[in-house]
């Protein structure tokens, strides 16, 4: 029995040496005191103003965080907005632009934060011979932001912006049809090709598109359909090389270029004219 007692008092006293609450020191919770939200928003700007702006996004996010649904808090998340994209972390500023569209899509930064969130996935195209998706996103953001806010002092940048991403999509499209060309895949090349004429004729490559689609037929032997291609090249663009090579080419088949009002080319272009 006194055995037993003594074992159970040796389990308490290790029982009591392990146990942290069991000392005689007395647990104080540290007490970390809140910034005011204008402090930290003013602290937020003078590091924007010195160029460190992960330390202003921190302050930024900070106060969303302690401030939510405040006029702090939406003040705040266009400058977390505006911070990311400085420091070029761009998939937070776009996550950061998306949240404050929705939250407040009618206040008087709306058009700035479409803007960033933009400009974010602008800075992220690659180029023509890589994947698009940042590149179709961009398109997506620019058009809404024209579309949603047309008096914005960012409308005309974003219309000169579009197409300078529309160019690049239709370079994208016109990289693959090289290729398929190359390959004598001439089906996939004309696909290629006719995503350029049919979606990016504003842009620089709708040229080359057409001197392409008149090789491609011309390979397949569907005369008409080149012949058409070179026509539409040569009534919009007289002057072109391409034009010149386009006519070279079915000169060397004994043909020339004619357009037929029944192809696909033909429609599309509305007689073989922008």
């Amino acid at each position: 029995m006194i055995g037993a007692l003594a074992l159970t008092l040796t389990a308490c006293d290790t029982l009591k040496s392990i146990n942290p609450f069991d000392k005689s020191e007395v647990y104080k919770p540290e007490i970390i005191p809140v910034t005011p939200a204008e402090e930290l928003y003013n602290e937020g700007l003078a590091k924007n103003a010195k160029g460190d702006f992960e330390g202003a996004y921190k302050a930024f996010d900070t106060i969303n965080r302690q401030n939510p649904g405040t006029q702090w808090a939406q003040k705040a998340l266009i400058m977390q907005t505006y911070a990311a994209y400085e420091g070029g972390r761009y998939d937070d500023s776009a996550n950061s632009a998306v949240r404050y569209t929705s939250l407040y899509p009618n206040s008087q930064d709306a058009a700035y934060a479409q803007y960033l969130l933009a400009m974010s996935y602008y800075k992220q195209v690659p180029d023509v011979t890589r994947d698009q998706a940042s590149t179709q996103k961009a398109v997506a953001a620019f058009d809404t932001l024209i579309e949603r806010y047309p008096r914005s002092e960012y409308t005309a940048d974003a219309k000169f912006k579009v197409q300078v991403v529309r160019d690049q999509l239709a370079g994208h499209e016109m990289e693959v049809g090289r290729f398929y060309l190359k390959k004598r895949n001439y089906t996939a090349a004309i696909n290629r090709f006719r995503e350029v004429v049919a979606r990016y004729q504003t842009t620089r490559e709708v040229e080359e598109a057409l001197l392409r689609l008149t090789e491609a037929y011309a390979a397949l032997g569907i005369m008409n359909e080149a012949q058409t291609a070179a026509a539409v090249l040569g009534h919009n663009f007289p002057d072109s090389q391409w034009y010149k090579d386009a006519y070279t080419l079915l000169a060397s088949k004994g043909v020339e270029p004619r357009e037929d009002t029944g192809s696909w080319i033909s429609k599309l272009f509305s007689g073989g004219r922008f």
